[in-house]
């Protein structure tokens, strides 16, 4: 049995993010159109955190994989990250494992293309002002993403955590053609002056409070993956078009729909395969809620498999 060894690096070079979209936009195509198998993630908790593993099949595509992520809050005392993964992405007709790869990486970078598909979908076109909630990997991913669908000219990134918001504040400095960017110092000043609103962090309590946020916003949630935390507030959920990644994840696990009710108008895949309109005028808010879904992580390991196989990338072991 031989094996392909992916770097977060390979990762990176195998799959650029407006193909990572283009791979989203598939993946819940074929969630919402009922041609995957996925079940509910499992749960594995331990004294210093949780560990979740997440298989998924696209049957339209016969992409087949499993991913094992691990979340532990303590770790950055340790000086390492808070999340850890890998996914094993296996042949749909035999069952044997194809590739491992860099999980954490492969997260970041699907997750964040799942923001920049709902910000292509449902925020106005002239969206130009970003408000940046967290400043961790997956902010900085979901930044980029938003970057490539729409013509960002300001970004307020909002973090509590100094040290993090200036090196992420530095890298998009960095950037030819880049948006002006400004670290925040109030979040709902942030929320008001914004056009989308992009939260990304593991709160508990809400990040702002929803009856600042001006007509026409979009907002993307996609750091809440448990009934506990919420980063929306139940204001703003019930007075948006709520589109989830998926009604039944969502339902079970987003803190934010749960403590607001539980209404959700649509699934992404549905105005992906044109079952929903999405949002129907300018005035209209909009938010896009995220738990992740293992066709998320199917979806990617597939495109990134295929081209490391064209490219030659990649390390092959033989077990």
């Amino acid at each position: 049995m031989q094996l392909r060894i992916l770097t977060a690096d390979d990762v990176r070079r195998c799959l650029p993010m407006k193909d990572a979209i283009a791979a989203m936009e598939q993946a819940f195509g074929q969630y919402s159109a009922g041609r995957t198998r996925v079940p509910l993630r499992s749960r594995l908790h331990t004294e210093r955190g949780v560990s979740l593993i997440m298989p998924a099949y696209l049957q339209g595509a016969s992409e087949l994989a499993v991913k094992i992520v691990s979340v532990y809050e303590d770790n950055p005392d340790l000086g390492l990250p808070t999340i850890s993964a890998v996914v094993i992405a296996l042949d749909a007709k035999t069952g044997f494992p194809k590739a491992l790869i860099n999980g954490e990486s492969l997260t970041a970078l699907r997750t964040g293309a799942a923001g920049g598909l709902a910000a292509r979908l449902l925020s106005r076109p002239d969206s130009k002002a970003l408000a940046l909630f967290g400043a961790g990997v997956q902010a900085r991913s979901q930044l980029e993403a938003v970057l490539e669908v729409r013509p960002i000219e300001k970004v307020t990134l909002i973090d509590p955590r100094q040290d993090a918001a200036r090196r992420l504040a530095s890298l998009v400095a960095e950037k030819e053609n880049g948006p002006l960017i400004e670290i925040g110092q109030d979040p709902d000043q942030a929320a008001a002056t914004a056009d989308i609103i992009v939260t990304a962090t593991t709160s508990a309590q809400p990040l702002f409070d929803g009856e600042v946020v001006k007509p026409g916003t979009h907002i993307t949630g996609i750091g809440s993956f448990t009934p506990e935390m919420q980063e929306i507030d139940a204001v703003l959920v019930k007075k948006a078009l709520v589109v989830a990644d998926s009604r039944q994840a969502c339902l079970a696990e987003a803190g934010d729909i749960i403590q607001a009710g539980g209404r959700i108008d649509a699934e992404i895949g549905e105005i992906v395969i044109g079952r929903h309109p999405g949002r129907t005028s300018n005035s209209q808010i909009t938010f896009f809620k995220s738990v992740g879904l293992g066709v998320q992580d199917a979806a990617a390991a597939a495109a990134i498999l295929d081209n490391a196989e064209k490219l030659g990338l990649g390390r092959i072991i033989d077990l």
